[in-house]
């Protein structure tokens, strides 16, 4: 069956499954992701106060005053934004277990010595998605709001920030700084699927440097160089350790 081959980097075995089998597996993975996300959504719910504090605490780096004077302009902007603010938490809270309920589905037959490392490999997923995040808060985020404050004034506009585009813009600049991290984790995968080899890797790895650097321009426009360098060094050194890691478990295919 043709639609056999969309799930052909699945098959263990000589005989292939029926595609139906494939889709009964990926819907039991999407309803445990999402029972897994709908309850730790709902219990950072109930923390919102904090987290809409956490969030805000590097603006109040750069500007108390801006800080407290966030404006809301829509009727029901506390209770969406709440939402907004519980769903990242949740997905930050949950993540190990989407990590490993993704390497269920995408590895069904692996040998009893993988299966030890699954929770380990979880582990090690949610330290490098923390990593990105609390690099990103705590370094990238204050600078990017900087600039486009002192931007703005420079362009005689008052920076008046409304809580849903500052809370937009926050939660998603860490998410995207998390997912990143996971640069490792994906080459991972994709090694053991056949699609990366260690080779190919350091083949691309001029290409891959130009295209970090690139994305680091894009994502943190200051004219500052170390912000460049920032941003950009550990993705480089991400890279490197993407290497290493191909090179270690090609072995094992």
């Amino acid at each position: 069956m043709e639609f056999n081959k969309i799930f052909s980097f699945r098959e263990q075995e000589d005989e292939p499954r029926p595609f139906m089998d494939h889709l009964g597996d990926l819907r039991r993975m999407i309803i445990r992701m999402s029972v897994a996300l709908f309850i730790t959504t709902l219990g950072a719910f109930f923390f919102r106060d904090a987290l809409a504090s956490l969030i805000q605490r590097p603006l109040v780096g750069v500007d108390p005053a801006r800080a407290n004077s966030l404006q809301s302009l829509g009727v029901a902007d506390s209770m969406t934004i709440s939402l907004s603010l519980a769903f990242y938490a949740g997905m930050v809270i949950s993540f190990p277990l989407l990590t490993l309920f993704l390497a269920q589905f995408l590895f069904p037959a692996l040998k009893p010595a993988e299966r030890k490392i699954l929770i380990p490999v979880a582990g090690f997923a949610l330290l490098l998605f923390l990593s990105g995040i609390s690099f990103a808060y705590f370094v990238v985020l204050p600078g990017t709001l900087e600039f486009f404050f002192k931007d703005a004034k420079s362009m005689h506009w008052t920076p008046t920030w409304t809580v849903r585009e500052y809370y937009s813009f926050a939660t998603q600049f860490l998410i995207a700084f998390g997912l990143s991290f996971e640069m490792p984790m994906v080459v991972l995968a994709l090694v053991k699927l056949g699609f990366l080899t260690s080779s190919k890797l350091r083949k691309a790895r001029s290409i891959a440097i130009v295209a970090i650097f690139t994305a680091a321009a894009i994502i943190t426009p200051s004219p500052d160089m170390v912000t460049y360098l920032l941003m950009g060094g550990p993705m480089v050194l991400l890279y490197e350790l993407c290497i290493w890691l191909a090179k270690w478990i090609e072995p094992s295919q």
